[in-house]
């Protein structure tokens, strides 16, 4: 038997042979892009936690911190000085909590305003500036006991 017919008659096994290998480095890519994303959530919820921990807030989870924020900031990041965001500051979040007509706005604590801006230094600092404009003229003070 020559050796160039038995390689003819083995053509199969040479092709699943490559299949496999750009699986499993297709696989591996896949794999290192995913660590490199994990490990860079985890440096950045670190980081998040510290500087909430040195402006006096409790650090918060961890896992719930990178799911939610992942390495560009989320949400929180996509546009901080948008209208609908300012119409929740304005209307939901910093209101008294009653529904319907008796719903008024409040004064803001001016710590439920720092966290925030807290959040978009860590992930997105290009940022800040335009949320410190959005919420200049939003009137803060200290409204809960501590």
């Amino acid at each position: 038997m020559s050796p160039t017919r038995f390689a003819s008659e083995h053509k199969w096994i040479y092709a699943g042979a490559i299949v496999i290998l750009l699986g499993l480095v297709i696989t591996g890519l896949i794999r290192y892009g995913s660590y490199k994303q994990s490990s860079e959530t985890s440096r950045k919820a670190d980081q998040l936690s510290e500087e909430l921990v040195k402006a006096g807030y409790s650090a918060p989870d961890k896992e719930t911190t990178e799911a939610l924020l992942g390495t560009d900031g989320g949400q929180v990041c996509e546009s901080p000085d948008n209208a609908l965001r300012k119409a929740l500051h304005r209307t939901h979040q910093l209101s008294n909590g009653a529904t319907g007509p008796g719903m008024r706005p409040v004064i803001a604590d001016t710590k439920a305003v720092q966290v925030e801006r807290i959040v978009l230094q860590v992930y997105c600092p290009d940022q800040v500036d335009e949320f410190d404009q959005a919420v200049e003229d939003l009137k803060t003070d200290e409204t809960v006991k501590r």
